[in-house]
């Protein structure tokens, strides 16, 4: 889930095709490593819950979470008669699916409360970010209970990339991804171009082909068409825009960069050919924050049904069935039902006694979770917008502490509004949350001073997660690498006894709440047809 996978060019060939492959002119891997940026990863399969047909014969669930999977297999079982209880450790329904909003509160572990001061009506989401449009199961949800959305500008060419770590007159300077794009691509193009014309490509295409290439080359990077130079584009912007009269008139266009700059900036690496599978140019976003799926869902159960506040202490399980005991507010309680669908984390799961057998634990403990940290800075006045026409999107950096400083995509030409501040994930997440929420934030501010001229004085306050510190979560989401996905993922698929694992990590949509709503949706699938057995 590479924020840095983000960046995408508005057509299909890709910069590894340009820089890596065009040395090997004459040999077929030039043609073939293009199709490398068409790669499709695995999307969202299932559009719709599976039907639970019949009444089953021992009906009572304890679902534990309630984050998506579990709301969604509540939902589910409630409605094919199933008797659910839902544990749930928060005072509050969606797990990592929060929004940050004035109220709302958090302690990390060995870290001190914060409490949210956004001003009304401002949000960030701190856990899942957007939705892709063939992520359906969501989407499922957000139409079934009439969660409106709204666009999510992923993938901005008016916005800014900063590259410190670069040479050339280009490092260390806020340029437009538009302009890096439309000179990546021009010049790339151009060289295709040429070298076809002059034979290099006549090994691997008739002379028909030939030409029908170089008249693709000549529109994808608007090159001359005489001598297939590359001069610029409107599309990568204007010195002076056009306007009304003699002057502003028709405008300056603005120069190209030279390409021994673009390729030393270091800012082609975020440049691809086309958008990953899971990171579209445009996505979803609930009105008003992500929360309001979860909560939409946890409205469309029956009232009492979940039980906030309440701490799982043990799992036990018999052949006939489940044993759950819970803490609230310190009370003890012993919860029994036939099945259990249980969704907690496996980073937080592993550290309850469980009772689950020696392969499930083996199996828990080869899925590592990301360490993640986001923070949200309200901004007095929304510059981005008023000095800079950036109007959502990203900008990204070579900076992984900061990974990227996202505009919001809603509010706009309000006011006031909230940046994500930063986004960073692995060591640089672990690095930075050792820091307290006013020294985040100060880290965040300061980094983007370099990049908007107004960003400090426009900053007003933040609020900061990191969820490796969260005890309910323990890390942002479950990854497995090759060989535990091929040993130990599919162990953790099947029900051990009474007992079925849902979640986002138990998906090859990890992170994504596609993921644990699909998840659910199998593992209720299965649970029911062998309640239907008895």
């Amino acid at each position: 889930m590479s924020e840095f996978e983000y960046g995408a060019l508005a057509s299909g060939l890709t910069r590894r095709f340009f820089l890596e492959k065009l040395g090997k002119v004459g040999g077929t891997a030039m043609l073939l490593a293009g199709m490398d940026a068409l790669g499709f990863g695995i999307g969202s399969a299932m559009a719709a819950p599976p039907k639970l047909a019949g009444t089953p014969k021992k009906k009572k669930v304890i679902v534990l979470g309630a984050g998506n999977a579990g709301l969604s297999s509540a939902y589910e079982l409630t409605k094919a008669g199933y008797e659910v209880t839902v544990i749930e450790a928060r005072s509050f329904p969606g797990g990592r699916a929060q929004s940050a909003r004035k109220g709302f509160s958090l302690t990390e572990l060995g870290g001190e409360k914060q409490t949210c001061d956004f001003d009304d009506g401002l949000y960030i989401n701190i856990g899942p970010w957007r939705i892709p449009y063939h992520h359906h199961s969501t989407l499922h949800y957000t139409k079934l209970f009439n969660v409106p959305l709204e666009l999510f500008n992923n993938d901005n060419d008016a916005s800014f990339l900063y590259m410190e770590k670069g040479t050339g007159p280009l490092a260390g300077k806020p340029i437009r991804k538009g302009e890096i794009a439309a000179d990546a691509l021009g010049y790339s193009s151009e060289i295709l171009a040429k070298l076809s014309r002059q034979g290099a490509l006549d090994g691997q295409l008739s002379a028909e082909d030939k030409e029908k290439f170089i008249e693709f080359m000549v529109e994808f990077g608007y090159l001359d068409k005489k001598d297939l130079s590359y001069k610029g584009t409107p599309g990568r912007g204007y010195l002076i825009e056009p306007g009304a009269g003699t002057n502003p008139g028709p405008g300056k266009p603005s120069v190209p960069y030279k390409l021994n700059d673009v390729l030393n900036s270091g800012m082609t690496k975020l440049l691809h050919g086309v958008a990953d599978w899971d990171q579209q140019r445009t996505m979803f976003q609930p009105v008003q924050g992500m929360e309001q799926i979860p909560k939409a869902i946890a409205r469309n159960l029956p009232p009492g049904m979940i039980r906030f506040n309440t701490e799982v202490q043990q799992i036990r399980q018999s052949p006939s069935g489940v044993t759950v005991n819970v803490v609230k507010d310190g009370q003890p309680e012993t919860i029994t039902a036939d099945w259990c669908i249980c969704t907690i984390p496996l980073s937080v799961l592993k550290g309850i006694d469980n009772g689950l057998s020696p392969a499930f634990k083996a199996a828990m403990e080869k899925c590592a979770y990301a360490p993640v940290g986001k923070i949200g800075l309200q901004m007095k006045r929304r510059f981005w917008e008023e000095d800079h026409s950036i109007y959502g999107g990203h900008v990204f950096c070579d900076n992984p502490d900061i990974n990227n400083i996202a505009m919001p995509s809603t509010g706009w030409q309000s006011q006031k509004g909230v940046l994500l501040g930063y986004y960073n994930f692995g060591p640089s997440a672990a690095k930075v949350s050792a820091k307290s929420p006013a020294d985040r934030a100060a880290m965040a501010v300061d980094y983007g001073q370099k990049i908007f001229p107004a960003y400090k004085e426009s900053f007003e306050s933040s609020f900061s997660v990191a969820w490796h510190r969260v005890k309910y979560n323990l890390g942002g989401w479950g990854m497995w690498s090759d060989e535990a996905r091929a040993t130990a993922y599919p162990v953790l698929t099947e029900p051990d006894g009474r007992i079925y694992l849902a979640g986002e990590h138990l998906s090859y949509i990890g992170g994504w709440q596609a993921g644990a709503f699909e998840s659910a949706w199998q593992q209720v699938e299965r649970l029911h047809a062998r309640a239907m057995k008895g």
